[in-house]
């Protein structure tokens, strides 16, 4: 097909991992690349009255068509005739969706029958009963789409022990575009807002505070840390917001550091954290392809990762970043003091970090999706998941 019109639903309403990763495709979107198809791409995002957001304001700036679905709650009957009527008006060859709401809906509202999908799935998270609850729904959505994406070879099994066959399931890592930079001006601002003094270190950490995601480990950490830095003085300064915020407060306030730590919620613009960082710590319990773990290393900062999803995939120990085990806040400790002591290492990890990155970028990633829109648009309506199924 020359024009795929694709419909693109997205439930963010920050611009952080899947939602960076779509925006990132929609700006490559209007380039249009020879061999490759058009995409005619609409996005339609979730409404419950909260108005623009910087997700819809990003859309808008790049030029890319916008649908609202207005909904009461996080699953309103009301929004299947919605999402019905905008897939017949917008004309849409294929529906892109990122989420465990989103590939249920396009299921429950049966538009796999009559419209190509394509299901992004990008791990799920365990907060809670209800959050369990709604990542079972995917046993019965995700077998009918024509194409599975997941982040992580890791999340390969797991599809299949859902019944997604395996010829419909794609590994497809994230983007990542080169870091943009940040002015002295804006460094030095930056530190005297934190209330950093000259020559502390920075370790920084971002992600949405979930327990997934582990801080808790990260901040038990910390007094091995103190002891093993000795006299070098540091700063763990986490980037993110969420419902683990009072749990890690209060863990701080119980181990005495909160002198050392600093909890500097959602941010919209994560370059100047990331500029004034000397090391990255992900310690999460789960995850896919981290954008985090991807725009560190753009911004040359030397990382430490828990060895946990689709990591090891993306980095190897020793050679581009510092692996540690999961739940584990002594080897947390000991990787950051070794980090903190030995600068060679760091320029070592930072220098060879960079050739991954170039497999990486936002053009790479259009493609690869493209290509998979193609063969999924191209598949007779007999060979579609949801009829094998």
């Amino acid at each position: 097909m020359s024009t795929i019109r694709v419909l693109a639903m997205l439930e963010a309403t920050s611009i952080v991992g899947t939602a960076k990763a779509v925006l990132e495709f929609a700006k490559e979107a209007t380039k249009g690349y020879a061999g490759y198809p058009r995409i005619d791409l609409t996005i339609a995002t979730f409404d419950r009255g909260e108005g623009e957001n910087c997700v819809t304001e990003a859309i808008r700036d790049i030029g890319t068509c916008h649908e609202v679905i207005l909904e009461r709650w996080r699953y309103d009957t009301q929004v299947i005739p919605q999402l019905r009527s905008l897939v017949a008006r917008r004309g849409a060859d294929l529906i892109w969706t990122n989420s465990v709401k989103s590939h249920f809906l396009v299921w429950w509202a049966g538009l796999h029958r009559s419209r190509k999908w394509v299901a992004f799935h990008h791990a799920y998270t365990t907060t809670d009963l209800k959050t369990q609850l709604y990542n079972q729904l995917d046993r019965w959505s995700l077998r009918t789409a024509d194409r599975v994406l997941t982040s992580a070879a890791a999340f390969v099994g797991e599809l299949e022990g859902r019944h997604v066959r395996p010829d419909c399931i794609c590994v497809q890592h994230m983007p990542i575009r080169p870091f943009g930079g940040v002015s002295e001006n804006q460094k030095a601002r930056l530190r005297w807002q934190l209330g950093l003094e000259p020559g502390t270190r920075v370790l920084l950490s971002v992600g949405r505070l979930s327990h997934e995601k582990g801080h808790a480990d990260l901040v038990r950490a910390l007094p091995r840390i103190r002891e093993l830095a000795g006299d070098a003085p540091f700063r763990l300064v986490v980037v993110g917001e969420g419902p683990e915020r009072p749990r890690i407060e209060k863990l701080c306030r119980s181990l005495c550091l909160t002198d050392i730590v600093t909890l500097a919620g959602q941010q919209s613009e994560i370059d100047p954290y990331y500029s004034i960082a000397d090391l990255f710590v992900l310690p999460s319990h789960s995850e896919g392809c981290p954008n985090v773990l991807l725009e560190a290393m753009a911004a040359g900062v030397p990382v430490i990762a828990a060895a946990v999803g689709g990591i090891p995939e993306i980095v190897t120990h020793g050679q581009n970043a510092i692996l540690v085990k999961k739940r584990n806040p002594e080897d947390l400790a000991s990787a950051a003091a070794l980090l903190l002591h030995d600068r060679e290492l760091c320029g070592r990890l930072v220098s060879s970090a960079r050739g991954i990155l170039v497999t990486k970028t936002p053009e790479a990633y259009f493609k690869s999706i493209a290509s998979i829109f193609s063969q999924a648009c191209a598949m007779p309506a007999g060979e579609a998941a949801g009829e094998a199924a």
